[in-house]
């Protein structure tokens, strides 16, 4: 076979492979098969139909991975994460890496330029506990559509998990990085919780699924004595733990315990000044799912997402059933009816465990559900954005999250040597409104690969610099 003909197969395959393993973008594949054209007689169209048509067959065996490219995106507004916003400037991505990222122009010869006009660069959204082991191809790929680059499995069998990730690393399905976890039980004996701590490292993983300690009135003791061995074992085989502590005696038992990753807020209570300050002396961060308790209202979910619902001006818990009724352990009064306390109480405690960090590294982003993902993020970016600001909102959903899954050093800021995961917002999301900004991903960018593109051809077509 060709190089064209091999070029040809790949796009062809991979537009077939559109439903069930995910797609390239349209333009990279256009870029592909430039790339291949290395002789006059090769540009001709009727040759490309022909060839396309000899390889149908053979290109079925064909791997659709797209691979890095060494870009430029020009004249783009910059939120770099870390606070700073540069208002027009470039973005150089060699290797899968970002190369740099500063004001005005730079030398663009020998990569592929991506004009940036009316666009903004933000970092690849990072959610710190989700439940995708279950998730099939289309699944992840609208996760990534909504800006999601990397997401840590929120619990499961840890072979559903790595089997996950092993379709995205190979390129069997376009979706998010996928950080496996697996389940250790806090319901068992310290020393059969140590087993199942080391059975994790065995298989490389390296984070436990939630483990939820009894919020009301507080945690028994054998969970503490259980949790504290998953603690200890888990220090020595290099395994993050993950904890469901969603009152504010819980979460402090956890710390306590030695647990510096807790995947909810309390919804419960108030957290009180003291309780958010021992969160924030020990070094631990809460990844949010601030509007667990928020009802949706008003939205549309439909497939592929796993809980679906019309729209019909209802309001809805997360699972689609009726709120606040159907709120997971719901907060009730003394007629036992569901008060929907729970979006009031994670709000306030969202911004006081905040508050209570000068360097303000306490809080992460998680949503923690499985509804459209755009309606998702909605969800969750509006109940923060009633106390956090556009820039507190891009460190909590960057930094703070890259830190929470255990990846500082290179995911959740553009800067110099970290993954290219970028996304190319449609506006401006630090003006007002700015949450709206931040569901409109019309370019993903995971490690240098270019794997959605929402852009119209005329704007969209891309050519290395001259």
């Amino acid at each position: 076979m060709s190089a064209d003909q091999g070029a040809w197969c790949t796009a062809g395959r991979a537009r077939r492979q559109k439903k069930s393993r995910g797609e390239l973008s349209f333009f990279a594949l256009r870029a592909d098969v430039r790339s291949a054209e290395t002789t006059p007689a090769n540009i001709r169209h009727h040759e490309k139909i022909g060839a396309l048509a000899a390889c149908l067959t053979a290109c079925l065996s064909l791997p659709a991975v797209a691979a890095a490219q060494d870009v430029a995106i020009t004249n783009v507004r910059i939120v770099v994460g870390t606070g700073s916003v540069i208002e027009s400037g470039t973005i150089i991505v060699r290797g899968g890496k970002i190369a740099s990222a500063g004001p005005g122009a730079t030398a663009t010869q020998g990569l592929t330029v991506i004009n940036g006009a009316g666009l903004t660069a933000v970092p690849g959204y990072i959610d710190g506990h989700k439940h995708v082991n279950n998730y099939n191809a289309d699944q992840m790929r609208s996760l990534l559509e909504a800006g999601t680059t990397t997401v840590l499995a929120g619990g499961g069998p840890a072979e559903q998990n790595l089997a996950l990730a092993e379709h995205i690393n190979k390129g069997e399905w376009i979706g998010p990085r996928v950080i496996p976890s697996g389940t250790v039980n806090l319901r068992q004996t310290p020393a059969e919780a140590r087993a199942a701590v080391q059975a994790l490292a065995k298989m490389g993983v390296k984070h436990t699924g939630e483990i939820a300690l009894t919020p009301e009135p507080a945690p028994p003791q054998a969970e503490i004595e259980t949790l504290k061995a998953i603690v200890d074992e888990a220090k020595k085989a290099g395994v993050q733990v993950n904890v469901h502590a969603v009152s504010s005696p819980a979460m402090v038992a956890a710390v306590d315990a030695g647990v510096t990753r807790l995947v909810h807020l309390p919804n419960k209570d108030f957290t009180t000044y003291e309780q958010a300050e021992r969160v924030a002396q020990t070094g631990s961060i809460v990844a949010g799912l601030i509007a667990f308790g928020a009802p949706n209202i008003d939205r549309l979910s439909t497939a592929p997402a796993a809980v679906q619902w019309p729209k019909d001006n209802q309001v809805r818990f997360r699972d689609g059933r009726p709120w606040p009724e159907a709120i997971a352990g719901a907060n009730r009064d003394a007629k036992g009816r569901a008060t929907g306390t729970e979006a009031g109480y994670t709000i306030v405690n969202a911004r006081r465990i905040w508050d209570a960090d000068p360097m303000h590294n306490t809080m992460s982003y998680s949503t923690d559900q499985n509804a459209d993902d755009v309606v998702v993020l909605e969800h969750e970016l509006k109940s923060f954005s009633i106390v956090f600001s556009a820039a507190d909102l891009f460190k909590i959903i960057g930094p703070n999250s890259a830190r929470f899954v255990g990846m500082a050093d290179q995911i959740g800021s553009l800067e110099t040597g970290k993954l290219a995961d970028i996304l190319l917002l449609d506006g401006n999301p630090m003006e007002r409104d700015g949450i709206y900004t931040m569901l409109k991903a019309k370019v993903v960018i995971k490690e240098g690969k270019v794997l959605v593109d929402k852009r119209t051809p005329a704007v969209a077509t891309v050519r290395p610099a001259r």
